[in-house]
């Protein structure tokens, strides 16, 4: 059974990458990061490679995806409440990112998406699952 997952993303800026997501509150782990790449913390057990595009072409046979034009993966984070979605997607726009869609509100789940310098899809969300409908 997995332990960890590693999602890996290519960038075409490194640098430019880890200021972005430095300004939302993530941090770096120095022991994977060099001038290619970088550790991304999300978690106790969450993280993203972040690659620049260069060294994301030793990992795979494929084109490498236009997060601009195509969608590639939809990243879904959880947050401790509806005020932190908020929150992280304010940061993440005054970072240089972008709303990629408006705030949804189910009740029992809240979320709203952006799109960092790449154009990959963020959606930070909160569920309260003690009030999830039932089938």
């Amino acid at each position: 059974m997995a332990r960890k997952i590693f999602v890996n993303l290519a960038v075409k800026d490194l640098n430019k990458s880890i200021v972005f997501f430095t300004q939302l509150g993530f941090s770096f782990n120095p022991q994977f990061t060099d001038e290619h790449a970088t550790c991304m913390v999300i978690a106790d057990n969450i993280f993203a490679m972040l690659l620049v595009e260069e060294r994301f072409k030793d990992f795979t046979k494929k084109e490498i995806c236009d997060a601009r034009k195509s969608t590639e993966v939809l990243i879904a984070l959880d947050a401790e409440s509806r005020e932190k979605v908020d929150e992280m997607v304010r940061k993440a726009v005054e970072a240089g990112g972008s709303i990629y869609m408006e705030s949804q509100d189910y009740g029992w789940m809240y979320s709203q998406s952006f799109e960092d310098l790449d154009g990959h899809q963020w959606e930070i969300l909160y569920m309260d699952e003690s009030a999830i409908p039932q089938k």
